[in-house]
C-alpha cells in the first residue's frame, strides 16, 4: 500500500529565514545608529558642544558712553548728560501684563504702548532689553527704585543723552545723532540696544566709529526654556574716543556772523602750511538744537526744502563753476608744461572765434597785448584761452588734481561733493558725446563742467601759496602723535613765483580786478584771484540789475596771506551776487582781517593790530573776472 505524501510547509525553516531577516535588519540599524553617534559625538562634537553651549549662555550687550567733541581749546561742543529711563526684560518679568499693570500705576502708561511692549517681547530674546520711559523724573526714577521688589524685570536705568553747545556756530561741523536705521547695523551688538544712537551728520557721522566706543557684554547662563540661572562673564563697555577739532568757537562765532550779512553763500578758511580747518560756514545757518529736542516729520519736510538749504554744507557739499579762480590752474599748467613763459604774448580784442563759436572776454573791448602777469592782474579770458588751447584737457586735468580740486578729502566730514573736473571720457559715458576743444578752452577760465567746492578752492590756494600738498584737517592730533609736513608738489619755483606775483598784482597793483581785497592791516599784504561764475547766458546781454536773482553770476575769491610767508588760505562765494569785486572779495578780505585779530601771533611785528573791527574798506572796482 502507498502511502500518499502532501506539500506541507516546513515551519522551522521560514521561521530562520524570517529571524535572520529581523537580525540583519536590526543590525544595520543599529550600525546606522552607531555611525550616527559617531559623526555626532566624535567627529562633530565640537560643533554641537558649540550649538548646545549656544542655548545655554545668552548675551546680553552693554552700551558704550558717546565720545565728546571739543573746539581747539577745550570748549565742549558735544557731550553727555545723564537721563533717567525704564527698561522691561521678559526673561524676568514672569507675567508681562501684571508687571504692566502695576507699572500702570505709578507713571503714565497708555494701553496701546502696553500692547506694543508685550508685541516685542513677543518677537526678540527675551534677554534683551524693551525700552518702556525714555525720560523719568528724579521723583519717578526714585519711587520706582524703592519698589523694584514689587516690579520684577522692571530696570531703571540711567543713560547719556547727547547735547550740543555753540549749535548755531557749529551746526553744519558738528551734526547730529539719531535712531540707528536698518542699513546702518554694522555688527556691533550694542547698536541693537533701545535709546543708542549713531551720528547722522557732520562730523558725528564722519568719526562715528571712534566717538561710539565698543560695546560690552554680559554673559548669562540659562535652562532650556532661557531662563536666567546665573551670571558667568561681564566685559564692561569702552568709551568712545574725545575730540579736538582745529576750530576756536570764538573765531568760528565772528565769521558765521560776517556771513549772516549774505544772503546765500560759503566759505573755507585753512592753515596754508598745516592744512588745518580754521573756519567753515554755510548761510544760511543750520541750527541743529531743533533736531536734538525733536521734530515731527511735518517739520523735518520744511527744514529739508526751506529757501536757501540750510541742510546743506555748502562749504563742502555747494558744487559751483569756480570762474575766473580757475586760471590758477590754467596758468601753473602751462609754465609746468613749458608752453608759455613770462614773456608769452596773447592779443585780446575782447573776444576770440573758433570752431565757428565766438569766446568772449569779460572786458569787451578787449585788453591788447597780454602777457602772464597782466593777464592774471587783469583777469583776461582770451590770454587763458589760448593756453587752454595749447595744453589741451587732459594736461588741464592733471594740474587741477594735482592742486586739490575733483576729490573729496578724509578729514572728518563724511558727507562731501567730490565736484567735477571733466575729461573726454567722463563726457562720452555720461552724455554720449565726443569732447570738443571749445570744452577745453571754456575748462581753462573756470567754466563748461568744472565744479569745485569752496574747501577744494581753499586747498587749491594754499598748495599754490606754498608749493605742497596741503590736506585739510579737521581734527587735531591725539597727543604724541607728530604733525607731517604736508610733501612737496614738485612744482617749478619759477612757475610759482611767476603766479605769485601776479597774485599779488591782481589785489595790490592798479588795474587789478580783486584791488576791493587790500587788507587793513599794516605790513600784511594779501594775494589772491577773483571769480565770476556764470549762472545764465543772459549774463552776457544784460545788466545785472536787470536779471533775476537766480538768473545773476555767482561771486568767488580765493586768496592767502601774508603774501611773503603764507599762513592762511581762504576761499569764498556768495551766490548770484556779481562779479568777484562786489561780494566775495571784501568778505574774504574781512574774514582774513579776523584771521589775524584773533591770532596774534600770526601778526608780524609792528603790524598794530588790536581787537579792534577791521576797517572796513569801500569797492574801488567792480571789474568781472
Amino acid at each position: 500500500m502507498v502511502r500518499a505524501t502532501t506539500n506541507k510547509p516546513n515551519l522551522g525553516a521560514r521561521f530562520t529565514r524570517r529571524a535572520l531577516v529581523l537580525s540583519a535588519a536590526k543590525a544595520g540599524l543599529m550600525g546606522l545608529l552607531v555611525s550616527r553617534l559617531y559623526d555626532t559625538q566624535i567627529v562633530q562634537a565640537g560643533k554641537f558642544r558649540l550649538l548646545a553651549d549656544r542655548n545655554r549662555i545668552n548675551l546680553q550687550p552693554l552700551a558704550p558712553l558717546r565720545g565728546r567733541i571739543f573746539d581747539r581749546h577745550g570748549r565742549t561742543l558735544a557731550s553727555n548728560i545723564e537721563e533717567f529711563g525704564l527698561v522691561l526684560i521678559p526673561d524676568l518679568a514672569g507675567d508681562i501684563n501684571e508687571v504692566l499693570y502695576s507699572l500702570r500705576q505709578l507713571i503714565a502708561l497708555p494701553i496701546e504702548e502696553q500692547r506694543r511692549i508685550v508685541d516685542v517681547a513677543e518677537r526678540q530674546s527675551r534677554l534683551l532689553p524693551i525700552d518702556i520711559e525714555a525720560e523719568l523724573d528724579w521723583k519717578q526714577f526714585a519711587r520706582i527704585n524703592v519698589l523694584a521688589p514689587q516690579l520684577p524685570g522692571i530696570q531703571s536705568v540711567v543713560r547719556a543723552r547727547r547735547t550740543y553747545a555753540n549749535t548755531r556756530e557749529f551746526g553744519h561741523i558738528v551734526g547730529f545723532t539719531g535712531f540707528v536705521e536698518r542699513y546702518e547695523f554694522d555688527g556691533d551688538p550694542a547698536l541693537h540696544l533701545p535709546g543708542v544712537r549713531v551720528g547722522k551728520a557732520g562730523v558725528e557721522h564722519g568719526m562715528d566709529k571712534k566717538l561710539r566706543g565698543r560695546g560690552g557684554y554680559v554673559k548669562w547662563e540659562v535652562d532650556a526654556r532661557g531662563r536666567i540661572i546665573r551670571q558667568l562673564e561681564r566685559i564692561p563697555s569702552v568709551s568712545g574716543q574725545d575730540i579736538r577739532l582745529t576750530m576756536d568757537t570764538k573765531l568760528q562765532g565772528l565769521v558765521v556772523n560776517r556771513l549772516a550779512r549774505e544772503r546765500h553763500a560759503a566759505l573755507a578758511a585753512i592753515n596754508a602750511v598745516t592744512g588745518e580747518v580754521l573756519s567753515l560756514v554755510s548761510a544760511p545757518i543750520f541750527d541743529s538744537r531743533a533736531i536734538v529736542d525733536g521734530l515731527t516729520h511735518k517739520e523735518w519736510k520744511t527744514l529739508e526744502k526751506a529757501p536757501g538749504n540750510p541742510m546743506v554744507n555748502k562749504a563742502v557739499q555747494g558744487q559751483y563753476p569756480p570762474g575766473s579762480t580757475f586760471k590758477l590752474v590754467t596758468a601753473l599748467a602751462g609754465l609746468e608744461a613749458g608752453l608759455i613763459t613770462k614773456s608769452t604774448r596773447f592779443g585780446c580784442n575782447g573776444s576770440y572765434q573758433y570752431g565757428g563759436h565766438t569766446f568772449g572776454c569779460w572786458k569787451r573791448s578787449g585788453h591788447g597785448v597780454v602777457r602772464l602777469h597782466r593777464a592774471l592782474r587783469e583777469s583776461c579770458d582770451i590770454y587763458f584761452y589760448h593756453v587752454a588751447q595749447l595744453l589741451g584737457i587732459n594736461r588741464l586735468v592733471s594740474m587741477a588734481r594735482r592742486l586739490g580740486l575733483g576729490q573729496s578729502f578724509d578729514f572728518g566730514l563724511a558727507q562731501q561733493s567730490s565736484g567735477l573736473i571733466p575729461t573726454p571720457g567722463w563726457k562720452l559715458g555720461t552724455h554720449g558725446k565726443p569732447w570738443v576743444e571749445g570744452e577745453t578752452m571754456l575748462a581753462g577760465i573756470g567754466q563748461g563742467f568744472v565744479l569745485t567746492t569752496p574747501l577744494q578752492l581753499a586747498v587749491m590756494t594754499a598748495r599754490v601759496a606754498t608749493g605742497r600738498e596741503v590736506v585739510p584737517r579737521l581734527v587735531l592730533p591725539a597727543e604724541g602723535e607728530d604733525f607731517e609736513p604736508p610733501r612737496s608738489l614738485e612744482l617749478e619755483e619759477n612757475s610759482l613765483e611767476l603766479v605769485h606775483k601776479g597774485l599779488l598784482a591782481a589785489v595790490n597793483e592798479v588795474g587789478g580786478t580783486g584791488h576791493v581785497a587790500q587788507l587793513p592791516i599794516a605790513g600784511v599784504t594779501l594775494a589772491g584771484k577773483i571769480g565770476t561764475a556764470q549762472v545764465s547766458r543772459l549774463s552776457r546781454v544784460r545788466r545785472h540789475d536787470q536779471l533775476k536773482w537766480r538768473q545773476r553770476d555767482h561771486s568767488l575769491f580765493v586768496g592767502y596771506a601774508p603774501a611773503e610767508a603764507p599762513r592762511y588760505s581762504v576761499a569764498a562765494i556768495v551766490e548770484h551776487a556779481g562779479s568777484g569785486s562786489k561780494a566775495a572779495a571784501p568778505l574774504v578780505r574781512d574774514v582774513m582781517s579776523l584771521l589775524f585779530q584773533h591770532d596774534k601771533s600770526a601778526s608780524p611785528p609792528g603790524s598794530g593790530t588790536s581787537d579792534q573791527p577791521a576797517k572796513s574798506i569801500e569797492p574801488l572796482s567792480e571789474r568781472q573776472g
